[in-house]
Parts: structure tokens; sequence; C-alpha cells
């Protein structure tokens, strides 16, 4: 023991040998934290020695702690300050020395002494009542001793107050290092009760929100206009969160000003005692739509190297045409296209958030020895087969004519509430007429109907020539030529003359009065699916089976569609809405209906000579090709095949396995991936009409406007929401509604498409038929051909 001169304090360090407890330096786990704990100290403060001082000096010793002993109020104070000890007994028995009070209030109040246990020795009084401890607290005692010299006494006082609230302490001390991170943190961080009653906001937030803390702190969030106030949202929010699962989307917020922010917003539940919830933690961050090409770019640069293309927004109007050179597409040699397809697949700019962890994943690879990298393999193939490809969609740069078209395509309408109600199933379906005139078989067709086909096979096929000379029947002729050519009957082990019977049912089912979705559209993705099956690495990955269903689907995938959207059919309370509760209504009915016209009538039932099992199989194919066609998952299919396919078949030609064909075969026929192609080539079949020669192209831009136009006159007549205002007839610019579809669905989709099937065709047409509407916007004409010279 040695004394410090000038202070009347002393100090003593703990016994080496002895101890039964030795407890100088610890780890104590706090939360994720791991804390390194340094050896208590311990501060007595006695005005002399006695066997109670000796007591806590000798259990000092035996645990381990550093000890200092203080004889005078003033000495304990400088000695505390100095040394920010983790105890303080101190000596309250005999008022005659000091004041232990007023020098535990004076320790209380400086800030070292937060989070230090003081703890008062009281006297024993056996023939006395028990003493209230409320004056103690309050002078800002943690705990009462009363006197027990006993040395084992002592010890395992100390060694509970180690254990219970030093420790508790030492924690709380190490949440300064947490509020540190939360003061600092860019995103704005706001904790609220379970009663969400705000009890800490950080400096981001009051910055975001326009509040001080002040005006937050003990305010309901009710009370604070700072929420989303969609009951319906607030609800799914709280239903969420309520039963201890995270929650994180977009969300809408009032600032204090009344300016409308939205925010990238992630909600946390805390369990607390008893297992509640006791508080939520809600971190947010602004989205801004102003600087989301800068925002997008600094934060794809810190997840993952190689998704920085991703940065870039593909506004077609706005010179993207530059990047996505038209002589990359149209330049000679089919090596250097083919490259600049793959390298357009490898910058897709779909923002999925299943494309990040992929790219994030593929980046790590390159780096992680073997083991690593095999292990990463597999989570990658996880992710690849499952439902995880859906975007987070939002219109660029808040275009109305894309706005429209995301809205009108990829949404199923405004719930309205009022009586109007659109019939669509109550007609009855089309029987063929007895009287028609129809082909007896191949070598019954007219001349003029056997020219227009004569170049069927090849892409630039004219279909308006064909619509014309049969007199707007071109589903059946063509239809029988395609299928004969890949041997539909054979495989279906059907006769001609029932496949001529079913292509008739299915045209009269057909709605002529449309302008678009009638027998002409579908005869049009007939031969746009039969020209991709004839693409070598289409041919190399479907079966026959597959052949078979992607051309019956494709035939019947609009059948009786009644010229208006999905959106519409839902605010209008159709009878297909309620049957199908507003998901995919139309192509649920198409895939239904063509089963049923098919199989009520032997007379047209293509499939009754087939075997169950394969039945069974070839339904289910043509059923899941049919709702491929509706675009609510448009993105979906499109990432999961550039994801799936496109990017692990141009990772084996970059490393040379190109010659590899195991690899190339595992790649393409496994079943899901098979699944995935399948879509694909319908999807881009159904909308291929940008990649068609321009003359076809402007003639279906014509078509679609009329049909979207005819939708927004009725929903205005029938006081329905209008999901596509800006096809109004009177002032649609035509041109830029194309350029919008073109621009949002068509160029990832079929860059992925081309760089697997090879399309330098499509993909010319595609340019050409861009810088045509883009020369029509630049002289700001709405119309679809520019006035003659």
């Amino acid at each position: 023991m040695e004394e410090n001169e000038g202070a009347n304090v002393l100090e003593t360090s703990p016994v080496s040998n002895g101890a039964w407890y030795q407890a100088s330096i610890t780890d104590v786990q706090f939360g994720p934290m791991r804390l390194r704990r340094d050896q208590l100290q311990v501060l007595l403060v006695f005005a002399e020695d006695d066997d109670q001082s000796n007591g806590f000096h000798w259990a000092c010793e035996k645990a381990g702690f550093r000890c200092n002993i203080a004889r005078t109020p003033k000495s304990a104070l400088e000695s505390f300050l100095d040394k920010h000890h983790d105890i303080i007994i101190i000596d309250h028995r005999h008022s005659r020395y000091f004041d232990a009070e007023a020098l535990c209030r004076s320790i209380r109040t400086t800030k070292p002494s937060e989070n230090t246990v003081i703890v008062g020795v009281v006297q024993r009084h056996a023939d006395r009542e028990e003493s209230s401890i409320l004056p103690l607290i309050s002078a800002g005692f943690s705990r009462r001793y009363v006197e027990n010299s006993s040395r084992m006494a002592c010890y395992n006082e100390l060694i509970q107050l180690e254990f219970g609230q030093v420790q508790a302490q030492f924690k709380l001390r190490a949440c300064n290092s947490l509020f540190a991170a939360l003061e600092k943190s860019q995103e704005a961080i706001e904790i609220t009760s379970e009663d969400h009653v705000v009890q800490y906001v950080n400096p981001a937030f009051e910055t975001m929100m326009g509040y001080q803390i002040g005006e937050l702190i003990e305010k309901q969030l009710t009370e604070v206009p700072i929420n989303e106030k969609k009951a319906d949202f607030l609800e799914t929010i709280n239903s969420c969160i309520k039963i201890g699962k995270e929650w994180q989307g977009m969300y809408y917020a009032k600032k204090k000003n009344g300016d409308s922010i939205q925010q990238n917003v992630k909600i946390l539940p805390v369990i607390g005692q008893g297992g509640k919830i006791r508080h939520y933690v809600s971190i947010s961050r602004l989205c801004n739509d102003n600087n989301k090409a800068e925002k997008t770019c600094e934060c794809i640069q810190a997840e993952s190297q190689t998704d920085i293309q991703t940065c870039r927004q593909k506004d077609t109007r706005k010179g993207s045409l530059d990047v996505r050179s038209t002589t990359s597409r149209g330049s000679d040699g089919s090596s250097q296209r083919r490259r600049s397809s793959m390298a357009r697949v490898h910058s897709m700019t779909i923002e999925a958030p299943i494309t990040k962890v992929i790219n994030i994943i593929n980046a790590a690879q390159e780096s992680s020895p073997m083991p690593v990298a095999e292990a990463l393999d597999r989570a990658l193939e996880i992710l690849r087969t499952t439902e995880l490809y859906s975007p987070q969609l939002g219109t660029k740069d808040e275009d109305p004519h894309t706005s429209d078209l995301v809205g009108g395509l990829m949404t199923d309408g405004l719930r309205r509430l009022s009586g109007n109600e659109y019939i669509l199933s109550a007609k009855q379906t089309h029987q063929v007429a007895g009287s028609l005139s129809s082909p007896i078989s191949l070598n019954d067709i007219p001349p003029r109907i056997t020219e227009a086909m004569e170049n069927e096979e090849q892409w630039d096929f004219d279909i308006f020539e064909l619509e014309a000379a049969t007199h707007k029947r071109p589903l059946v002729y063509l239809g029988l030529k395609i299928f004969a050519r890949f041997g539909i009957c054979e495989f279906l082990n059907c006769s001609e003359s029932t496949l001529r019977s079913w292509l008739q049912v299915i045209e009269a089912n057909y709605h002529s009065s449309n302008s678009y979705h009638n027998s002409t559209h579908s005869a049009d993705v007939l031969h746009a699916t039969a020209y991709f099956l004839s693409k070598e690495k289409v041919k190399q990955t479907l079966d026959p089976i597959d052949e078979v269903a992607a051309l019956i689907a494709a035939t019947v995938h609009d059948v009786d569609h009644p010229g208006r959207t999905n959106s519409f059919l839902c605010n209008a309370g159709s009878e297909l809405a309620i049957l199908y509760n507003d998901t995919a209504v139309l192509e649920s009915h198409h895939a239904a209906l063509a089963f049923q016209l098919t199989t009520r009538d032997g007379k047209c039932n293509i499939f009754k000579n087939m075997e169950r099992n394969e039945y069974r199989t070839l339904r289910q194919v043509i059923i899941d090709m049919v709702l491929a066609t509706e675009m609510t998952k448009h993105f979906e299919h499109v990432n999961k095949f550039v994801n799936s396919i496109n990017k692990p078949l141009a990772a084996l030609e970059e490393n040379g396995n190109n010659g590899d064909g195991e690899s190339i075969k595992t790649v393409l026929r496994s079943p899901e991936n098979r699944i995935l192609i399948k879509r694909m080539l319908i999807k881009c079949a159904d909308i291929s009409n940008p990649c068609r020669p321009i003359e076809q192209c402007i003639e279906w831009a014509g078509r679609i406007s009329e049909e979207y136009f005819a939708q927004t006159d009725e929903e205005r007549r029938q006081g329905l929401p209008v999901v596509m205002p800006v096809f109004d007839r009177n002032t649609c610019s035509i041109p830029k509604s194309q350029l919008s579809f073109i621009d949002y669905f068509i160029i990832d989709m079929f860059d992925a498409w081309d760089a697997f099937a090879d399309l330098p065709n499509l993909m010319e047409h595609l340019n050409n038929n861009i810088k045509y509407w883009k020369g029509l916007d630049a002289r700001n004409l709405r119309v679809l051909r520019p006035p003659p010279e």
C-alpha cells in the first residue's frame, strides 16, 4: 500500500497469489459488440481505518481490483476525477467526519459518474425499524450496504456488483459509441416506443424533415404530420412490424414545411423485456429522382465494380443510342456483332435487387479461392432458380407516355366503387358457320393467298398483304402452312381437317372489330414464333413438344380479346375480372377459353388422340406461355432470362469454352431454363412490332394507338378512371408513345433475345424504326407519317 502525497489517498494493487477469483481484463458480449473490459477500479471513502474499510480493502485484493482509499471528500473527488472508478464505496455511518450524501451529490455532478456505481455503507441497527432508502437514492447512491465487516461478505458484495450493476453500466457506456454512429450517420434514423412515441431522431432526420429534435421527442407519430396517410398502406406496414418482421419499401412523408418527399425506408422492430416489441427503428434515405443516374452510379460503385454501367439511363430519346450504337447492331462481321450483343447483356439496366446481388457475387468470385468460388456458384444456382427477379419499378424521367404505358399495361387498375359493370364474358363464343368458305387442304388454297404466303419463312414477310388476300382471315391459312411445316398434325396424331376446323374456331373467336387485337395480330405472333423456332440456338434447346406448344400458344394467346386492357376490365368490374380476381385477367381467359373451344367438339379437338400424360404436359406448357404474355411479369421474365441464360453462356464464351458442347448443353437444356426460353420466345413474338420493317411497324403503331384511343373514349363515357390519359386521340403524340414503349419494354428484351438467338435483321429494323420515330418527334409531329412534301 502506497500513500499519494497531498491527496490523502492510498492506492493498492491486487495481490498476485491466493485470490479465489482473479478479474483483471475480461471480454463482455453486448449484442453483436465484443467489448474489452479493463481491470475494475474501486474507491473506498473512509475517514479512518476500521474493520469495515479493511474488509473491503481485502476483498478488492482478492477479487483482483485496483483500490484507492480516500480520507476526505476533497481527496475522494480529486481521485475520482483522475481515475474514473467503476465502484465508489462511501462510509455513511459517521456524519461527524463528512457528509456522505453531499459527497455523493458532488460526484454525481461530474460527467464521468454517469456509469459509476456508488454504494453507501450504513449502520446496522438491530433495535430500530428499517429506515427508508429513498434519501440515499435521491442523493445519487446506487446501492446501500448494511455494515458487515466479514471479509467474505465484502468480497461477495463486490462480485455481485461486478456482474450486476457494474457490467450493466459498462454496457451502457459502450452505447456512447453507438450514439456517436447514429449522430454522424447520413441516413435519417428515428427510434420510437412500442406505442410509436418518438424517443430519438438523429441530425440527418432533422435535416431531411425540417424538424428540431425538441419538436419531436415524446410526441406520438400521429401528432407529427410526417407519415403517409393512406390507411391501407400504413396498415400493411403495421401488420408486418407488429409481428416482429422487418418492413422495407418506398414511403412518402411530409416535411415540416408541407413538402412531400419520397423515401426508401426500413423499419425494424426491437424485441425487449418480456419478449415483446419495445422499440421501432426507422432508417430512411431520400429517393432523389432528379439525380437518379448519379445516385445510382455512386451506389453501385460501392457495391460492385461489375455493375458500374447500370447507372446510365436508357432513354432512346436522349441519345442512349450512342451507347447502344446502331453500328454495333448492324456492323459487318457476325463475331463483332455477337460481342456487342454480349456486352449489352452485361450492361443491362433492369434494376431488380436480385440482379445487383448476382453481380456482386460474380465480382467476388473473381478474387476468391476455389472453395469459395465453388460455394458462390452454388449460391448463384439457388438464386437463379427461385422467384427473386421482380424489379422495383419506377418510370423514367416521369415521362407521361412511359408512365401511362406502365400504368395501363403493368397494373390491374384502380378499383372503382360504382355500379358500372363491363360485360364481356356474357357474350356467346362464335361457332363456325357451315357456309364459311375454307380450304379443304393446303392444295386448295387460292393462288393469291398462296402467293402472299410465299416468303412466310422470312422475317420480312408481310402479314398485311395476307390479311387483304384472305379478307381479314389470315390465321387459318398461315396456320395451316406453318403447322404443316413443323409437322404438328403428325405429332398430335390428328387429321388436317381437324386442324383446319380448330383454326377456324379459334379465328372466329378473335374480334375483327378490334383494330389491333384481332386474328391478324395472332397470325403475326404465330409467324414470329415460327421464325424464332427456326433459329439454331432455339432448335438446340427445345423438344418437339415445346415447338408444338409454342405454335399453339401463339395462335390462341389473345383469343376473345375485347380490345381493352386488364386495368380497364378491373376498373369496370367486368365478369372476367371478378372471375379471375383482378389477376392476369385476359391472359387467364385466353388460355381457358382456348381449351374450352378445343375440347368441346370432337371435330376441332386437335388433342383428342393424344396420350393423357403427354396431353397434360402439352397443356401446361401452352398455359405457361400464354400467361407469360402478361405485362406485369415482363421484367421478371427478362431478368431471369438474362441472369440464368445470357450471362452463363456469355461467361462460357468469354472463357473460351464455346466449343464445350456439354457446358452449353447444361445451360440450355435444364428444365428451368427451357421454361425461361419459351416464355421469352412468345413475349418477343407478341410485341415484336418495333422490330418489323418500317411500313409494318408504322401500321401496327397506328392500330394499337387506335385501340388505346377507343379505350380512353369509353372510360370517359362510362366515368371510369382513365388509366392511360396520354392516349387521347386529340392530343397524343404517336411517335413519343412508340419511343416510350421501345425504351421501356423493347430494347433490353430484344438485346437479350438477340444475344441468344442471333437476330441481326431484327435489330437493324429496330434501329431504323427508332430513328424514324425520333425524326418525327424532333419535328414535333404527332402523327404516323410526315406530311407530303
